[in-house]
């Protein structure tokens, strides 16, 4: 009897983020060079938000949360954080936009749109539901860790399923941890020591990236809470 084949490396999962974490920091460069008020640009973060202490943070944290919710990736609010407040004031704002998003479109599937929710993602629905049953804690935090999959469908999927709130949003907020801080910290080095905390951010988000891909390979038990997420991380039920 064979043993099993060893699991593949996540190449392409891994690319992508990476070619995400280069046209931001490119991005960044960009808008640094830029005089207009356009959005996104470098005008809008320096005078509404950078150094403005808690109101340019409160809005800061409102802005994001509300765009998080309705599907920016939270990766880009992220790196706007770096780039607005530094590293640690940047990962800490970014990570609580990013639950506030969370929690909006988790509200809004379970309280107003149940219904549409789940005549769009019937089978995501119930294989979100088996996955996290158990364990709603702990496997949330699996599904948040890898570098895949839709953070917007992810939220609402859950909204409608039998998940409680809390395990559901503590697992999601730790989750998220890695990548806010690998985005922030690249963001931040778009005005400081960009040699240095854009290479330091390349290479942990490869680390965490193959931290949960293995992470979720070993945990999960033979279950997958997205087909589509299992076919890019070559895995199956």
């Amino acid at each position: 009897m064979q043993g099993k084949a060893p699991a593949a490396f996540p190449y392409k999962a891994v690319i992508k983020g990476l070619g995400i974490i280069m046209s931001l920091v490119l991005l960044g460069f960009l808008v640094r060079s830029m005089q207009s008020g356009g959005v996104l640009d470098a005008h809008w973060i320096d005078t509404q938000v950078s150094h403005r202490g808690w109101q340019g943070a409160a809005l800061f944290f409102a802005v994001g949360g509300v765009f998080t919710a309705i599907g920016w990736p939270r990766q880009i609010v992220s790196f706007l954080g770096g780039y607005a407040f530094g590293f640690a004031a940047g990962t800490f704002w970014a990570l609580l936009a990013s639950v506030l998003g969370c929690a909006m479109a988790f509200y809004y599937a379970r309280w107003l749109g149940r219904g549409l929710i789940r005549r769009k993602f019937p089978g995501r629905v119930r294989h979100l539901d088996d996955f996290v049953h158990e364990h709603p804690f702990s496997m949330t935090l699996l599904i948040r860790l890898l570098p895949v999959g839709s953070n917007l469908v992810t939220n609402l999927v859950a909204g409608v399923s039998s998940v409680r709130a809390r395990p559901f949003m503590a697992g999601s907020a730790a989750g998220y941890v890695p990548q806010t801080a690998v985005f922030a910290l690249a963001g931040s080095g778009v005005a400081v020591d960009p040699e240095l905390r854009i290479g330091l951010a390349v290479v942990l988000f490869v680390v965490s990236s193959v931290l949960g891909v293995k992470l979720y390979r070993r945990f999960r038990h033979g279950k997958g809470f997205d087909e589509t997420v299992d076919r890019n991380l070559g895995e199956s039920p």
